[in-house]
């Protein structure tokens, strides 16, 4: 019999959880005991936007997902090229305000 490593943790991801939740916006609180992530899912010209998952953490946990956050963000500029970021310049991909569209 295989023993398992010391500290393995076995991640149980269901079907569910799998296919992800589309977010293009995080909206970060914090207090001094949690950091609280709200990620949103804005729609083109729609005049409000829907929280579609809440994530509580300690701020211990929140330092560690930074750091894994910068790391794999080097890690993918590595392989990729440099993420580019919208500034003040470009035109974001989503409009607050605005006419509203028309059919």
């Amino acid at each position: 019999m295989e023993d398992k490593p010391k500290n393995q943790i076995n991640i149980e991801l269901t079907d569910e959880v799998a296919g992800g939740i589309y977010s293009n916006l995080a909206i970060i609180t914090h207090s001094p005991t949690e950091f609280v992530v709200d990620f949103v899912s804005m729609m083109p010209g729609a005049p409000k936007a829907k929280v579609k998952s809440r994530i509580v953490m300690t701020p211990q946990h929140a330092k560690r997902l930074f750091k894994a956050l910068a790391d794999n963000i080097s890690k993918y500029e590595s392989s990729f090229g440099t993420i580019k970021e919208v500034g003040a310049d470009m035109i974001p991909p989503f409009t607050m305000s605005g006419p509203k569209a028309q059919a």
